[in-house]
């Protein structure tokens, strides 16, 4: 039972490793000098309250709502439009890029 479970969390950790290596942070940091900062920032942390602090967010969070913004699963007109121009790779090296930088905190 033992060799399963280590195998299983090798599996894993095989799986999610790969996914990281294949995305490029800085095609990510250029994607979003080109595409993002103007709303966003550079780094994820817009200084306009009413576009979102994406920087330190999960990768994978971001990397979902990207691709669901593509398919129109999410809607926002704006935000459509800027995700219908990213491939796959786009998408996946800015996920990375973003959830690679520091979230600023919310004053409460």
């Amino acid at each position: 039972m033992k060799s399963y479970l280590v195998a299983a969390v090798s599996g894993v950790i095989f799986l999610l490793a790969g996914q990281v290596i294949a995305a490029d942070i800085d095609a990510g940091k250029k994607k979003a000098e080109e595409v993002c900062s103007s709303c966003h920032g550079v780094d994820g942390n817009s200084p306009v309250p009413m576009f979102p602090k994406i920087g330190g967010q999960p990768r994978t969070y971001i990397a979902k709502v990207l691709k669901d913004y593509k398919s129109g699963t999410r809607k926002d007109p704006v935000m459509a439009g800027m995700a219908a121009a990213l491939s796959a790779d786009d998408i996946e090296n800015l996920a990375f890029y973003y959830s690679s930088q520091s979230g600023l905190q919310v004053k409460r």
